[in-house]
């Protein structure tokens, strides 16, 4: 695994930078927009293609400080393969093309920041504001927020919480910081396998030790790389633990160790410098969940023909949405970007026929896209 850098991809858009909620007196006033996109992940960001070719400004919210969603939080290096004509790539390489891909339009990305309220004018058009205060007055909304905000499953020991993000995190973010360090990293997952292992080889980013501690014998990781760990614990390059984090020991100020219980009832203390957990990630609708949109199973239900919610002018795309048939997959969220954008161009165009054009053959979205026409001999 090729850890993840410590500069998210920010290639491709305009990042605007807002003030916080107290930062300045004055409130500035509501952006008007055609389209506001909630979620910058690979649907969001195709999202803002779709609409482009349509003649349609989009803005786009994120909780994130970063675009590419959860191809950047859960998966940064691992590889794609389903991307039409992409042999493979990589999730921050996805995100980099699609970045690239949307820059002809402009668009602007408004992260670190989630869409607090949502309500609906009298003219159709919607309000929406944000929890840094930014506001937003939008023709239609697109909802590309995959499963929902992800937040840590974290560890669940007293006192623990204390460390977090000076000796425990439930991220790596900058993977140079734990090289040369006692680590200590908890989980059966890819992503305890695949960072153990990175720290446990050779290299530069070489941790002093490194102890994997998992409840069972058992583990959800790629067979390969549960083969690999045994095969580094065989060469004495790293330890493995079965238990149950039960208890810390702290010594002025710092964390030094974890009360590890095994199946056998006896308690021992593993030293550490730093811990790693990753029990996952819980995904978290937040207030999506609150803004009338029918719903089914935590996902907001859509038709199959512009992927509409059951409010007018709000479309749901990508893992967020649910219909008969629905497949997770980011092609699936590709095809529903495209239909949507179409079945929103009525509300920002109403007096306007959109007809279907193609980028191969058409001198208007040539234009539009910043490419020249290409000229065919007879």
């Amino acid at each position: 695994m090729e850890p993840m850098s410590d500069a998210p991809p920010t290639t491709g858009a305009v990042s605007a930078h807002e003030p916080g909620p107290g930062s300045g007196d004055a409130r500035p006033a509501p952006i008007e927009a055609d389209a506001v996109i909630v979620g910058a992940g690979p649907v969001g960001l195709f999202q803002v293609f779709e609409l482009g070719l349509l003649e349609i400004k989009a803005h786009v919210i994120d909780s994130l400080g970063y675009p590419g969603g959860q191809c950047i939080e859960l998966y940064p290096d691992k590889p794609i393969y389903d991307i039409p004509a992409v042999p493979a790539c990589t999730g921050r390489e996805l995100t980099e093309r699609l970045l690239q891909q949307i820059e002809p339009f402009g668009a602007t990305l408004h992260l670190g920041q989630e869409v607090a309220a949502l309500d609906r004018r009298e003219d159709g058009r919607f309000d929406l504001e944000t929890s840094r205060g930014s506001r937003f007055i939008a023709k239609t909304v697109f909802i590309a927020a995959g499963v929902g905000a992800f937040q840590p499953r974290t560890l669940k020991v007293e006192g623990i919480e204390a460390y977090a993000e000076r000796q425990l995190f439930y991220r790596v973010r900058s993977p140079s910081q734990f090289a040369g360090k006692h680590l200590v990293i908890i989980g059966g997952g890819d992503s305890a396998l695949d960072w153990a292992l990175n720290f446990a080889q050779d290299g530069p980013q070489q941790a002093a030790s490194v102890i994997l501690i998992h409840r069972r014998d058992d583990f959800r990781a790629a067979p390969a790389s549960v083969s690999r760990m045994r095969a580094l614990c065989d060469e004495h390059r790293m330890q493995l633990i079965i238990g149950q984090a039960t208890g810390i020991e702290e010594r002025d100020g710092r964390l030094t160790g974890l009360k590890v219980t095994g199946s056998d009832g006896v308690t021992r203390i593993v030293p550490l410098e730093m811990l790693l957990v990753f029990f996952g990630l819980s995904p978290r609708l937040g207030p999506i969940a609150h803004w009338g949109l029918e719903l089914e199973r935590r996902q907001v239900v859509v038709d199959t023909e512009k992927f509409e919610t059951s409010v007018p002018g709000i479309f749901a795309v990508g893992d967020i949405n649910t219909y008969p048939g629905k497949k997770k997959l980011i092609l699936s969220g590709f095809h529903e970007a495209a239909l949507a954008a179409f079945g929103a161009a009525p509300y920002v165009f109403p007096d306007k026929r959109v007809q279907l054009q193609y980028t191969t053959t058409s001198p208007k979205l040539h234009k539009v896209l910043g490419v020249e026409t290409p000229v065919f001999d007879d």
